[in-house]
Order: structure tokens, then C-alpha cells, then sequence
């Protein structure tokens, strides 16, 4: 996977943004009372698997399985049951689909990915398989009793969105996720003010929209630079 070449052509601003990202975690960890180990490690592994991702590495979908495992874990304690099942039963699922899409599309033979554009066909089987998933969820949320409903029910479908734009190698993927952290950073501040211990969580979100913000920017630059070096077209089947 080529890591050693990974961390090298890191610029100084993407060990910047990591770095900072992970003190604000760990030190929001630290000065919360009652907060949970799990979820600095999920916080942690989430924030490390966007700077993979928002260098086309397949590394980053891999620890996005295992902070989805993680999440989904964190989720069931405070009854997100629509968090829990979005990411055990749908975004991890994806997110490994992901792991093979992108091995398989190499760019170049290097570490990074080759970069896809979406067409509107493509686009409209998305929003309609999204638009299925959400309602079906929104009725089984609903008789679980999950806890503010209507975000959950809205992070099902921006969640849908992001890990089928990651899977299909679509820079615009980290816009879905970008979408689908808002959701959570209300969520997460609508638990903190009954539970000072979700606070890190909230960080947690904050952070990563800023990361995946930068990942929309740098795979636009990416897919830029992809195309003016190769001539084929960078198009998923």
C-alpha cells in the first residue's frame, strides 16, 4: 500500500490539519468528565481515515470499517439505533465494497485512486436507491424508538450518499459526508446537553467536516491533475 511513499507526500498543511485534528480530540477527551475510551479510539481512527481518504488511499476506507464497527457500538448506548444500524448495516458494507473498488482502480499504478465522473444516469439510480433506503429506515427507526428521530432518519440518507459516492470513486463523495457530519454535529449536541460525557463526539463531527471539506478540495485537484496526465477517461462502468 505503499505508506512510506504516503506519508512523504504529505504537504505541510495535510500534517497540519491531521496533527491539530488529533490533539483537539484527544484534549476534548481529556477535559470531559466521564467520557468514554471508545470513543477517543473511534474519534481517533475516524479522523486518520479521512486524510487517507482525502489522498485517494484505500487505506482510508479500510479504518472507515473499523471506525463504523466502533461507531455503531457508541450508537447503541445512547439508542441512535438509526446511527448504529446506518453505519454496521450500511456504511460499513459499503465502505468494504469500497476497499475493492479502489484497489482495483489504482491510478497509474500508484497508491492513489483513479478518480470518476459521475454521469446523470448514475446519479439518478443513486438518489432513488437513497430515497428507498431512507423510508424503509425511517419506518424501523421509528418502532425501535430511536432517540431524535428526524436527524437519524437524515443521516441515513446523507450517510447512503457519501459511501456510494466513495465507492464509485466520486470526488463529490466527500461533500455526502461533509452533509452527513452536520447532521451528526446536531445530534451529538442534542445528546451533550443531557450527557457532558457525548461532548468529545461532538468534537469529534466538528472535526471531521473540516477534514472532509479539505478532502472534496484536494480530490477536485486530484481529478484535475489525473486527467491532464492520462488520457483515457476516468469514468466508473
Amino acid at each position: 500500500m505503499q505508506f512510506k511513499r504516503f506519508f512523504r507526500e504529505l504537504t505541510v498543511w495535510e500534517w497540519l490539519l491531521w496533527m491539530s485534528s488529533l490533539l483537539l480530540i484527544t484534549t476534548s477527551f481529556f477535559l470531559t468528565p466521564h467520557s468514554d475510551a471508545l470513543t477517543l479510539i473511534a474519534s481517533l481512527v475516524g479522523v486518520s481515515a479521512l486524510i487517507f481518504a482525502a489522498k485517494g488511499h484505500v487505506m482510508g476506507q479500510i479504518l472507515i470499517v473499523i471506525f463504523s464497527l466502533i461507531y455503531g457500538v457508541i450508537s447503541f448506548r445512547v439508542r441512535y439505533y438509526g446511527e448504529m444500524l446506518t453505519y454496521l448495516g450500511m456504511s460499513m458494507p459499503i465502505a468494504i465494497a469500497s476497499v475493492v473498488t479502489w484497489l482495483r482502480n489504482p491510478f497509474a499504478q500508484s497508491a492513489q485512486v483513479a478518480v470518476a465522473r459521475m454521469r446523470a444516469r448514475q446519479l439518478a439510480v443513486m438518489l432513488s436507491l437513497g430515497a428507498v433506503v431512507t423510508v424503509g429506515f425511517y419506518f424501523l427507526l421509528r418502532a425501535l424508538g430511536t432517540a431524535q428521530l428526524l436527524f437519524s432518519t437524515l443521516s441515513v440518507f446523507t450517510s447512503f450518499i457519501a459511501a456510494w459516492m466513495a465507492m464509485k470513486r466520486s470526488a463529490f463523495y466527500a461533500l455526502g459526508y461533509a452533509a452527513n457530519d452536520a447532521v451528526l454535529i446536531i445530534l451529538w449536541l442534542l445528546e451533550s446537553r443531557n450527557d457532558p460525557g457525548a461532548l468529545p463526539m461532538l468534537v469529534c463531527f466538528v472535526v471531521f467536516l473540516c477534514n472532509d471539506l479539505y478532502g472534496f478540495f484536494n480530490w477536485l485537484r486530484m481529478r484535475k491533475k489525473q486527467e491532464s496526465d492520462n488520457s483515457h477517461e476516468n469514468v466508473f462502468p
